[in-house]
């Protein structure tokens, strides 16, 4: 983010609070070209946004009142800039759904609180799909009105282009084509007259106060239910068990079927073929970021997209004859350049765990040895107190303590400079594994917070696979 850019967050903080900022922490960039940053004054935070698309502002700018207006959970807005290109919104946190899936997940699966965090965003889908569909103004949407035919279109050339032609995948280009039309032109019978967020994944829902709520929905317009509902469900580096996604398949349309009446064998059809297509415009997606921008991180999702493109060509039974692009995606599988990316999706693992000095330091299960380990016991100790002592450090009451009774942020940041040179040498020079540990006096509050927040630190900066143990709590 550019000093100029941050300098008129600030003004636009500055006047409509009348607050001076104390502090501003740009977020790491994500797929989009939007920026932000966190402003922080001494009272309130607030997160700042910049956009030169002035017409996507616009799309969100009316999509979050209509939201708001219906009580769907999303950020409120504080105030606009005058150019309409800055904006200040509501802070909801760093945790998303999906760095909730990294902290919870087991090693046979998602964890009952996982699949209780799906359900809070499940009975808030059909809400955001049906009701806010009916009121919301689809003629500010940016940059189609409705998930149409041209639409489709350029997503399946989006997969075509970015995806099978640099990743090196033969086909017949014309077959190709008219699979495409068929194809769409399938999808586009399905009953299309609600709101349709498009990008409906786990890294767009905020968790916060033990409630779920929704970010980036400013590609949103008008499309078929089964759209969102496949891209949370086969959200590729979410990696959730096929049991898992029939449970809360079932679960949405239980949901659904409160406000529309729905054939449920109708409705399972169409979904097999929009999760075809909402895969395909993900790895289309990837390969533009990965193979042509060169950011190597997006590639770790495609291994990710294979097995779930696999799982539903297997059970594919479409009322529409689409053999080239059929037998296309089946032999991705078998690409040699795909092969070797995930392969290479293995690369660097980061095995971060929190402990008890009383039971002793961690040792390294790779058996390379090495790497760091941080003592936070010079930190203030929430375990001294009567309220925090049967809780940890993932309770909010003690994240609260830890956050404005310690020094916890300052020695995060020293931690974050000195991994940091470890972790681009380490990938630069191909070593795939390093060990992060955190140690206090029980191994309950000051390291596991610890532990936390240099996990997600990681997994929102690096290409890197980040394993995360609370030995203690474990």
């Amino acid at each position: 983010m550019k000093p100029a850019v941050i300098n008129n967050i600030i003004q636009l903080f500055e006047s409509f609070f009348n607050e001076k900022v104390d502090d501003v922490e740009v977020l790491p960039p994500s797929g989009s070209y939007r920026e932000y940053c966190r402003l922080k004054s001494r009272n309130r935070t607030a997160i700042g946004a910049y956009n030169a698309d002035i017409k996507e502002n616009e799309a969100f700018f009316s999509f979050t009142a209509n939201f708001l207006g219906n009580k769907i959970p999303v950020p409120e807005i504080y105030v606009i800039g005058e150019k309409r290109t800055f904006y200040l919104l509501e802070d909801l946190g760093n945790t998303t759904l999906f760095d909730f899936i990294g902290q919870y997940r087991q090693s046979d699966g998602f964890s009952e609180s996982i699949i209780n965090e799906y359900k809070k965003v499940l009975r808030q889908l059909p809400k955001i799909q049906v009701v806010t569909g009916k009121e919301v103004d689809f003629s500010v949407c940016y940059p189609r009105a409705a998930f149409d035919k041209q639409s489709m279109m350029w997503d399946l050339n989006y997969f075509k282009y970015y995806f099978l032609k640099l990743a090196k995948i033969p086909f017949d280009e014309q077959a190709l084509e008219d699979d495409f039309q068929a194809f769409s032109d399938y999808l586009l019978t399905a009953d299309n007259n609600y709101f349709l967020f498009r990008d409906f994944q786990s890294r767009n829902v905020m968790l916060k106060n033990n409630k779920v709520y929704f970010i980036d929905y400013q590609g949103g317009r008008k499309g078929a239910l089964q759209y969102d509902l496949a891209s949370l469900l086969y959200d590729g580096k979410a990696d959730m068990p096929q049991e898992i996604r029939g449970q809360l398949f079932k679960f949405y349309l239980k949901e659904l079927k409160k406000l529309i009446e729905v054939d449920s064998n109708r409705f399972k059809q169409y979904f097999n073929g929009f999760v075809l297509i909402r895969i395909m415009q993900a790895m289309g997606a990837y390969g533009f970021r990965g193979f042509y921008e060169k950011k190597e991180h997006f590639l770790k999702s495609i291994p990710y997209a294979l097995k779930n493109l696999d799982y539903i060509l297997n059970g594919l039974n479409l009322p529409v004859e689409i053999p080239e692009m059929v037998k296309v995606l089946k032999g991705l599988s078998g690409s040699p350049v795909l092969k070797k990316i995930g392969a290479s999706g293995k690369g660097l693992t980061i095995r971060i765990t929190s402990f008890s000095y009383k039971k002793g330091i961690p040792t390294d299960p790779s058996g390379n040895g090495g790497g760091f380990v941080f003592d936070c016991r010079a930190l203030e100790n929430p375990g001294r107190y009567a309220e925090y002592k049967e809780l940890t450090g993932r309770d909010k009451e003690v994240k609260k303590f830890i956050e404005t009774k310690t020094e916890m942020a300052d020695f995060l940041d020293t931690v974050k400079s000195v991994i940091k040179r470890s972790v681009e040498k380490y990938l630069e020079r191909g070593f795939t594994h390093l060990v992060i540990s955190f140690g206090c006096t029980g191994g309950q509050h000051r390291s596991v917070y610890a532990a936390d927040m240099i996990s997600q630190y990681l997994k929102n900066n690096f290409p890197v696979d980040v394993v995360l143990l609370h030995r203690e709590l474990e």
